[in-house]
């Protein structure tokens, strides 16, 4: 399935969240599930279809998430906020009897805020979607292809496509993005029964009118996460091989007790699976300085109205490693079930794909973003004060670009971020080093997970990213 972009822009809201006026990027490549969408519109359901008899949709909305060819120079303009006449009358008016915010061409009519997102820009206006599945029954295929033909737009209304049906190979193709469950984006994919929630809301809207919104429909929300073409290179050559959640939240104070047992469930199972573990995961055994090991992260419920702080999942970040390494490392995270320590006894899970994970999933740690708050303090490298110079030299051992501008304190700058005492973050044993939050700006965008400072390979220095937070 083939979409020309015929103005060369798109206009959609990936998360809900356009009408903040605070989106920085838009949905780009499209999700799969707005064709879906587009497909149902174009010729109704049920009684209501014209040109065809809807089996076609029942056939469509079980595909698995599909291969989506794409221009990966994509340009994200965030559109300015403009304000239009109210409709009902007599909205706006004060108490002394002047409209307010009025507007002068029409008598004592206010105006409302408009916020319309981020229109993305690209060079080469076709996505392909690909599914490797047998093509459907000429039926059904045709049947695709009318109601292809009736698509106008996907997204908003101001992004007019052309819509085309077939296995033909397209020739040549745009870059990929392939599903992947440690990919850097998530994007709305349908599933069966989506169909039956569409016909559901809409009887609902024929009764309620506006008051009926699609986030009343959670079941709707399925999102895959996806490898876009670039990820790979801007992952610094690390990536996370597994995302965990664990069955009952634990106190963030305990960060450094969870991830120590983390680390030390996953080189017993690794072990006894395959025997001695590379030196990437434990850390060991480097005759030389420079290297970067494994990064056992917690992760703690941060950045959002009514986060608690409490440690949900868990994450496995590894450096660049061969195929092999990476496999048997991940086969071992996530064979994990339980971790056991003094005071802690947890269940652990895979998380698969990223639906309904919230601040456990990948979504709220990979970014892209340009600005960066530690959730978890991070630990400083040497005794000395913080200042560009030195915190660009962490950002470079942690394999990230040198900051733009920082900033620094000893309490969280994020909602339920962890201000942890010097016990609860420096180890037994060890002699005892400054932390702090800390609040990066960078010139480009980073995809995370980001952790910086000495204690980042036990889950300290962890940071959320906040373009796109309140």
């Amino acid at each position: 399935m083939s979409v020309e972009l015929l103005f060369g822009t798109y206009r959609g809201d990936p998360d809900g969240t356009a009408n903040t006026g605070r989106q920085a990027r838009g949905e780009w490549p499209p999700a799969p599930s707005r064709l879906l969408s587009a497909l149902v519109a174009a010729d109704g359901t049920g009684e209501a279809c014209h040109v065809t008899d809807g089996r076609e949709l029942s056939w469509f909305e079980r595909l698995p998430p599909p291969r989506i060819h794409a221009d990966a120079r994509a340009s994200h303009q965030p559109l300015h906020v403009r304000y239009v006449v109210k409709h009902a009358s007599g909205q706006g008016i004060g108490t002394s009897g002047r409209a307010k915010w009025s507007q002068r061409e029409y008598v004592a009519r206010g105006a409302a805020p408009v916020r319309p997102g981020v229109r993305v820009s690209v060079r080469d206006p076709r996505v392909v979607y690909r599914w490797d599945v047998e093509p459907p029954p000429a039926r059904i295929l045709a049947s695709l292809r009318r109601r292809a033909a009736r698509v106008g737009y996907l997204g908003a209304a101001d992004s007019p496509v052309r819509l085309r049906v077939g296995h033909e190979p397209v020739d040549p193709l745009p870059a990929l993005w392939e599903p992947d469950r440690n990919g850097n984006l998530a994007l709305g994919v349908p599933r069966a029964g989506d169909v039956g929630v569409l016909d559901r809301m809409h009887d609902q809207w024929r009764r309620r009118g506006a008051s009926v919104a699609r986030l009343q429909f959670p079941a709707l929300h399925r999102n895959v996460r996806y490898r876009s073409p670039d990820f790979a290179a801007r992952q610094r050559g690390g990536e996370v091989v597994a995302w965990l959640r664990l069955a009952e939240p634990v106190s963030g104070r305990r960060i450094g007790a969870v991830t120590g047992l983390f680390k030390a469930a996953t080189l017993s199972l690794y072990q006894r699976l395959h025997g001695d573990a590379p030196q990437v995961l434990h850390g060991h055994g480097f005759a030389a300085t420079g290297y970067e090991t494994a990064r056992f992260l917690a992760l703690p419920d941060v950045g959002r109205e009514g986060a608690t702080g409490r440690i949900g999942g868990l994450a496995l970040w590894l450096p660049e490693a061969d195929a092999e390494v990476r496999r048997r490392v991940r086969e071992a995270a996530l064979g994990l079930r339980r971790l056991v320590g003094r005071g802690l006894d947890i269940g652990v899970a895979a998380c698969e794909g990223g639906e309904g994970l919230g601040a456990v999933g990948p979504q709220a740690w990979t970014g892209p973003s340009r600005r960066w708050a530690t959730a978890v303090p991070a630990i400083h490298e040497r005794r000395r004060r913080l200042d560009l110079d030195e915190l660009g030299r962490w950002c470079g051992h942690a394999g990230l670009p040198r900051p733009a501008a920082f900033r620094e304190t000893r309490r969280p700058f994020v909602a339920a971020g962890l201000d942890l005492a010097p016990v609860e973050v420096n180890r037994p044993g060890r002699p005892g080093m400054p932390y702090s939050h800390v609040e990066l700006r960078f010139a480009e965008p980073v995809d995370g997970p980001v952790a910086l400072g000495s204690g980042r390979q036990r889950g300290f220095g962890l940071c959320i990213p906040l373009d796109g937070l309140p």
